[in-house]
């Protein structure tokens, strides 16, 4: 079969799209921007790609199915063109992955507000490192394994990140709907994604979905400290396996310890011993994602007993990029990227910083770029969690012209409520003015006499403008 991926050069497009070229199809595919990392890697596959989008030139091309990305919306000129003439077939993403990928695999689908990529990173880990050849989809880049999706052998589980958020214009069902979860990871749950869901019901509602279609011989895992889950209910219709630290879970995480030398954690299972884990990932909830992962492996491979799984392999797990990465690091100076852009993740983040970074300084810099961090809805969750930090810059509003102003996040009063706190805050609606702002308060003044060591952790879904990069460009200038 010829496909055509629209939008090939997002990290989930392009991965599916490595899929559908490993199974044995013939791909090619558009973006607005054929950029890297993913245009190397799908070229190197032999995957044809096309600058733009260009109605006559995909006529041309007539592919046997037109994959629809999820930034795909009306008014794209091949969208359009599709709509108007019906001469080809088209799906969204996760219905073909459905299709064509899942359809006769026992997946384990990895679901949740926060944590998922990092999870579904940690059971195709855990899996491959035991010796079988899972398939996996991955949202993001892991280094561990060394690559985002990989296909795999039928006969062992395939990894899948399970996303909320809705699958295309045309469907606005929750992606996870199509996963064909035969193990279903539930890692936690949060009101998030304003843009397409009205409350935390709303939520709820998509994840009780999701939940209503894992087999009964099929597994639940679910984290059973959060309550926002336990709202769900029993779950009756499958088994339900709970991970956490309360006493009352499965898999439970005891004696969590983190410093500047790294966390460890020992993990019980009905009350037995599993594993102790000694590893470089920081915090509480990376232990937990841990815990899911390998409890969600474990049962893959032996649904009576999980401990045949060895989590031996956690201790030389690397991670994921862009989640807490070390950019920069001197004597007095540490410079941190993260993904984290939901009050929830930046808290537990800040929070890991202080056990991990003792006696530093601790600048948060902070992008509001999501569809729920650009609005009003948690705007004093996220004063509360930037509270946790010393110093706090806000940066630009991402589109706000989209919005209308009595939507939008107010910045503004956010650092104005920190400044009550006595806390330090800065917010530029320019994010270049911000970088100058931020150098100047950091890296010249620290030249001009001794101060204390400084963690400055940048928290951003998307680019930041590159303020990063300058940021760390400047330091290294400094240093020199």
């Amino acid at each position: 079969m010829r496909i055509y991926f629209m939008g090939i050069c997002g990290t989930a497009m392009g991965n599916a799209a490595l899929l559908a070229r490993a199974a044995g199809h013939d791909v090619l595919g558009a973006d607005k921007g054929v950029y890297p990392p993913m245009s190397g890697v799908l070229a190197a596959a032999g995957i044809e790609l096309h600058e733009g989008y260009d109605p006559a030139r995909l006529e041309k091309i007539a592919p046997d199915l037109v994959v629809i990305g999820n930034a795909m919306s009306r008014g794209n000129t091949e969208v359009e063109w599709l709509l108007d003439t019906r001469a080809l077939r088209f799906t969204s993403l996760p219905a073909f992955l459905h299709d064509v990928v899942l359809q006769n695999r026992r997946n384990i689908v990895v679901a949740g507000t926060h944590g998922k990529t990092t999870t579904t990173s940690l059971a195709a880990f855990l899996l491959r490192e035991a010796g079988r050849d899972p398939g996996f989809l991955i949202g993001g880049v892991p280094q561990d394994p060394p690559m985002g999706s990989h296909l795999g052998a039928e006969s062992d589980p395939f990894v899948i990140e399970g996303d909320e958020y809705d699958s295309a214009f045309f469907d606005k069902r929750s992606k996870f709907i199509h996963y064909r979860p035969h193990i279903a990871v539930l890692n936690n749950l949060e009101f998030d994604h304003a843009d397409i869901f009205r409350d935390l019901i709303d939520v709820q509602r998509t994840f009780t979905h999701f939940s209503r279609i894992v087999p009964r011989n099929g597994f639940i895992v679910l984290n059973g400290d959060d309550l926002n889950l336990q709202a769900l209910g029993a779950m009756g219709w499958t088994q339900v396996v709970r991970v956490g630290v309360g006493a009352g879970c499965d898999a439970r995480i005891v004696d969590f310890s983190e410093s500047a030398a790294g966390a460890q954690f020992t993990l019980c299972w009905r009350g037995q011993v599993w594993a102790h884990v000694k590893w470089s990932q920081p915090g509480i909830f990376n232990a937990r994602n841990a815990a899911m992962a390998a409890t969600a492996a474990g049962l893959a491979l032996d649904a009576g007993n999980p401990m045949s799984l060895s989590l031996a392999p956690l201790a030389k797990f690397r991670g994921v990029k862009r989640r807490q990465e070390l950019l920069w690091s001197t004597k007095t100076l540490t410079v941190i990227e993260d993904f984290g852009h939901h009050p929830t993740a930046l808290a537990e983040t800040l929070q890991s910083f202080r056990a991990r970074f003792p006696g530093a300084i601790l600048t948060a810099v902070f992008e509001p770029r999501s569809n729920t961090a650009r609005v009003k809805t948690l705007q004093t969750a996220f004063m509360q969690a930037l509270a946790l930090a010393d110093e706090i810059y806000i940066g630009a509003i991402d589109r706000p012209e989209k919005l209308r102003e009595e939507e939008r996040l107010d910045p503004a009063a956010i650092v104005q409520q920190l400044a009550a706190q006595g806390l330090v805050g800065y917010y530029s609606p320019s994010n270049p003015a911000l970088l100058a702002q931020l150098v100047e308060n950091t890296l010249k003044a620290d030249q001009n006499g001794v101060r204390k060591p400084r963690l400055v952790a940048f928290f951003t879904n998307g680019s930041f403008d590159g303020i990063i990069s300058g940021f760390v460009a400047a330091a290294k200038a400094t240093a020199s």
